[in-house]
């Protein structure tokens, strides 16, 4: 692994994997880029995240889901992110998923912690029931990334005990 590169994966795992996100924009931000990383390395995703970032309108839900052709046009012409269509389609209906699931529940934030604690399969099977391009391993990381399921690190990692600082949901089985 180059320099670069492992740089950009330590400043993940050490400040963000594992972490609880308390915001319905970033938790989109993260299912996003865990979906546009289905073939693909992690370490590509992270360093087109600010591209990502600026691409998707900072991942804000609501303008995400208004998106017609015009912006997915934009999408696929945009040569600093993924340009697959079918993930770009995902985000937008999975903002407009996430819209309805703030209408019943106030937000994605409530309707994940209304339906913690589930099995990694319980969960793999509720988020295809309400999400698109939401396989096993992109639920897995989503919930692991944000602390939803345990294993992000390792009880040896220096990052752990920061993680456990923080509470994470999976502290509360």
């Amino acid at each position: 692994m180059k320099a670069d590169d492992k740089m950009v994966h330590q400043q993940y795992h050490d400040f963000q994997y594992g972490f609880p996100i308390a915001d319905d924009d970033e938790l989109f931000c993260r299912l996003i880029l865990e979906i546009n990383q289905a073939g693909l390395s992690w370490t590509t995703i992270l360093k087109k995240e600010s591209n990502f970032r600026k691409a998707y309108d900072q991942f804000k839900i609501r303008k995400i889901a208004a998106y017609g052709n015009k912006e997915v046009e934009r999408l696929l012409n945009d040569a600093g992110i993924i340009r697959n269509r079918l993930k770009i389609n995902a985000a937008i209906e999975n903002a407009r998923t996430i819209i309805q699931l703030q209408k019943e529940h106030g937000s994605f934030i409530a309707w994940l912690d209304l339906n913690h604690p589930k099995s990694k399969q319980e969960w793999v099977k509720l988020f295809k029931n309400h999400f698109r391009f939401t396989g096993g391993e992109i639920v897995n990381e989503f919930l692991m990334s944000t602390g939803y399921l345990e294993g992000a690190h390792h009880p040896d990692c220096k990052i752990f005990k920061k993680v456990v600082k923080a509470k994470p949901a999976w502290l509360k089985k």
